[in-house]
């Protein structure tokens, strides 16, 4: 055959492969998401195989083995007590809860590990939604006052990255405003800018017990059907001052990564969710799969997608397999 072109000549060799490789993976991409809880005891949870409900001391030895394997950073999850949540989900703000004593402890232990903190309100709401509930509707602006006190008491506690997920309406810029008026300028967020109503996110629910008691999320969680919606909330995310923007979740979701890739200069996160790791998990279990190879593939197609970082479960795993 006379073919002047031949692509297969760029894949001959694993040292021609390696020349020619587009995307690279390595362990400083990811952030590690970790459960907490306030007993002593590390927690198994049944609906994340190989995730646990960390107690103080067992979260700070997971993030220092995590540190130690390149992973930069950790974002905190709390499961909070029942007799702790309430309608007003005042515990979101107490200066003295678990996740600013948890962030506390852990830039005492490991100052240079980037915590980042998660701004909602569902795993401290007694009804398991994100906002104030009137009337039986989600009311925007007094749940982002809230919102805005218990941001302003993670980065007391010393936060690095203010995360906010709920999804309301101007919750990044009053975030920044109040962050700014209190001196904590070098406080950066990390917006869910497109954070879909997914049905993905089930066994999330069920390791913080934040399902909502009624109703669903659809009111502030974005339509799965919408594209053009995520770049009209990048837009605004930009200007209310955020300073990485997100797409949760990440695999069902690589069209509208790459999208927000082209229409920003902020970094992107994309969230691989509880429900993207269970099926990873499940058919790897089962013999199906061969998982540290889809671990592996999964993440390098969000990066692909223009993600820069990346909120996995496997971050840990990940790290291990990319330096074997």
């Amino acid at each position: 055959m006379n073919l002047p072109q031949r692509p297969r000549r760029n894949r001959k060799s694993v040292g021609i492969r390696q020349l020619s490789q587009e995307t690279t993976l390595t362990p400083g991409d990811f952030i590690y998401p970790l459960f907490i809880h306030a007993g002593d005891d590390d927690q198994k949870i049944e609906s994340m195989p190989g995730c646990q409900r960390w107690s103080l001391g067992g979260l700070l030895q997971e993030a220092r083995e995590a540190y130690e394997l390149g992973v930069p950073a950790i974002v905190l999850f709390p499961a909070i007590a029942t007799e702790l949540k309430s309608l007003d989900a005042k515990e979101a703000y107490n200066i003295n809860g678990i996740v600013p004593a948890a962030v506390r402890a852990l830039k005492a232990e490991l100052p240079d590990l980037i915590v980042i903190t998660d701004v909602a309100l569902d795993p401290y709401h007694s009804e398991g939604h994100d906002g104030l509930i009137e009337e039986g509707e989600i009311i925007n602006d007094e749940t982002v006052k809230v919102l805005v006190k218990q941001a302003l008491c993670q980065a007391q506690a010393g936060a690095d990255i203010i995360s906010p997920s709920d999804m309301m309406d101007g919750r990044v810029g009053a975030i920044r405003t109040a962050l700014d008026h209190h001196g904590y300028t070098r406080v950066s967020i990390m917006s869910y800018t497109a954070k879909y109503a997914s049905a993905y996110y089930g066994p999330f629910r069920g390791a913080l017990d934040s399902a909502p008691k009624s109703g669903d999320k659809k009111t502030y969680q974005m339509d799965p059907a919408n594209t053009r919606e995520a770049v009209r909330e990048l837009l605004l995310d930009e200007e209310e001052g955020a300073d990485i923007v997100m797409v949760k979740p990440a695999g069902p979701y690589l069209d509208i990564v790459c999208q927000l890739r082209m229409e920003t200069c902020l970094p992107i996160a994309a969230y691989q969710v509880s429900g993207e790791y269970l099926m990873i998990k499940s058919a790897s279990q089962a013999g199906w799969l061969d998982e540290d190879k889809v671990i592996l593939e999964s993440l390098l197609g969000i990066k692909r997608a223009g993600a820069n970082m990346i909120l996995t479960y496997f971050a840990k795993d990940a790290a291990k397999l990319l330096q074997s």
